[in-house]
Formats: C-alpha cells, structure tokens, sequence
C-alpha cells in the first residue's frame, strides 16, 4: 500500500496508483493494494490524476488550521496536524479491500516540504503501532541543489525529516530529485519525468511475486518475502533496460556472448541511475531481478549479472531472482542498509 504525504510524496503515489492500474490492464494483476493522497493543501489534492478523488483516498487534514492552505513550508506544524487527523489515514487504512494482501506499507514524502517533511514520521509510527505484522518503509526525496542554496528552511526541513524517519522505518528508500533533472527542460516536464524514474523500478519488482499464470513465473520467484528480508535502513534502488537482439543462442557463439555482456551492461547501468548516488561497497544488503523474454535467459547471463553485483557490493548478502517477461533486458537492482550516505551525511 502506497500513501503519499504532501505535495511531492502525493505526485508520487499517483505515479504509483498509475503502475497499479497498468500492472492490471496489462498483465492482469494487482501490485499495489491500494493508493491514499494526504495533504494540508486542496490544491494540491486536486491535481492528482490516478489516485480516487473521494475523500477516503485524498485525505485532507488540518483543515480547520490551515483552510486547506497547507503548512507553509513549517513540518513541525505539518507533523502536529498529522498526530490530530492520523485517525482519518488509519481509517481508511482500515477499510481498504484487499487490507489482508498488503504486505508492507511505502510512505513516500518530499523531505524539505512542510506537510510531507513533518508527517511522514508521525504516520509511519501510527501505522507500525496499529499493523505490526506489517513493515512500513519510507520513500524520502531529497531537494534539487538549488532549494538548498536559495531555500532557507530546506536544509533544517530535510534534517529533521530524515533522521524522524530513521528513527522509526524499516527502511528509508532515498531518491535524488537532483539525480534526474534536465537543464533544458521545463520544471513540470521535469517532475513529471523524475517521478516517473522514482516510480519505474518498482514495476517488475512488485510484479514478479504476484504472477499466476506459468509462463511468466520464473526458474527463481523474487516475491515480498525476499524484498522485505532485503530491505533495511538506508536504501537506494534503480532500474536499466537493454533492447533484445532475438538472435538465438545457437546461431553463433558471438552471439552468446553478446547477450551476456548485455546482462553485465544492464547491471552496471542500473548501479549508475541508482536513485541517489552513493558507494555500492557500503551497502550490506543487495538484490536484483532480471526481466527479459524467457527465450533470452539464461545461467551465463546469470552468472554475469551476480558477478558484476557483487564486484560492486562486496560486502552485502545479495538475493535474486528472474522474471520471464517483456521484450527487453531490464535489471532492477535494491542495495540496502547502507553505512552514511554521503548526501544524508552532509
């Protein structure tokens, strides 16, 4: 279940109620249990496209302080009204459908915001106090350069947030706005492009686990158990693809050998768009999951792709799996409990 606080975790969830409804129409599956939208804005409630517009999924709180204005940039207040109105979010928590299928909870937040930065932390404590079975992992993103040299109340925003977040996640999944901005493109080409890089990575990942039908299934099932075993303090993920050639193995040893250095390739791109820039050698926990045509699978790609992961991550127990869907070689890859980031630590 995906539940975004303010404004940017909100786009993001969008992104995420978008993949859910795509998981459906085009493999016929359900990977996100359900989407909720919170915020201290109307405004910014309004513009979400994916999420349902009633008022059990865009949830509207602080109303009587704010008059649906938000927090002006102030997360403590944003932290307060999440503790006075975290009823309404549990609620429908609560009264969600398929509740019983959730296996974890992702809170997702912009950390130098108000409403998102100060009541990320305050709902992922409620959350984990109410479902303990469940874990609850957060999803912060950190600011472009420009907010934290011209934006007085961004670094002290980013600092609380972060380590409130820390204290009480299974995991924090860190995402650099930074890492995908394009100068040459408009600001709201740009977010919308950047979301939609923070959301991609997980397609396969939470697609994987849930296929019933046998040939998409794959020799090594990736499924919730493995990412929730993975996933641990600071955390960062990305995803690369590489087009199939559909040259069969067979045909030339060239080949063969093509196709796996593809696998390398799509690994060490995937290390590279990771969705913040950090050291793979201090990550303690890995996975990957390769997706391609089952007819371009196969054990030297394998064997490839484990060994470029743990050239990179040397130190970390790593878990994979394989997914026999889709045209082209897509890698996703989860590094996890990670020893200071050097962006979280500055």
């Amino acid at each position: 279940m995906v539940i975004g606080c303010g404004q940017c975790g909100g786009r993001i969830a969008d992104q995420f109620a978008l993949l859910g409804k795509n998981a459906k129409r085009q493999r016929g599956i359900s990977i996100v249990s359900n989407v909720l939208a919170i915020n201290t804005d109307i405004a910014d409630l309004s513009g979400l496209v994916h999420v349902k517009p009633d008022y059990k999924h865009r949830i509207l709180i602080g109303s009587r302080k704010t008059a649906g204005h938000g927090v002006g940039k102030l997360n403590e207040l944003g932290a307060q009204l999440a503790r006075e109105d975290g009823d309404k979010i549990l609620d429908s928590i609560r009264e969600t459908r398929l509740l019983q299928d959730t296996d974890a909870f992702l809170l997702v937040a912009g950390a130098s915001g108000g409403t998102g930065s100060g009541a990320i932390a305050v709902l992922t404590k409620m959350i984990k106090e109410r479902f303990v079975d469940k874990p609850v992992y957060n999803m912060i993103v950190l600011p472009f350069n420009y907010e934290e040299v011209t934006e007085e109340r961004t670094i002290y925003n980013v600092g609380t947030c972060l380590k409130s977040a820390y204290g009480v996640a299974d995991a924090v999944i860190l995402a650099d706005n930074q890492r995908y901005v394009r100068d040459s493109s408009s600001i709201s080409d740009n977010f919308s492009k950047i979301n939609y890089r923070f959301v991609e990575p997980f397609y396969n990942i939470l697609s994987a686990g849930e296929e019933t039908t046998p040939r998409y299934i794959g020799s090594k099932v990736l499924d919730a158990g493995d990412i929730i075993q993975t996933l641990s303090g600071w955390t960062v993920i990305g995803y690369s693809k590489i087009a199939n050639s559909f040259l069969p193995f067979k045909l030339d040893f060239r080949g063969k050998h093509a196709e796996t250095q593809k696998g390398a390739q799509a690994m060490e791109d995937a290390i590279s768009e990771l969705s913040l820039k950090c050291r793979p050698e201090d990550a303690r926990r890995a996975l990957y999951l390769l997706s391609a045509h089952p007819n371009k699978m196969s054990i030297d790609i394998i064997k490839e792709l484990s060994s470029t992961l743990r050239d990179n991550a040397k130190h970390a127990i790593i878990r994979s799996g394989d997914y026999p869907r889709g045209d082209n070689m897509g890698v996703t890859v989860i590094m996890s409990e990670i020893s200071s980031p050097k962006k979280v630590m500055d």
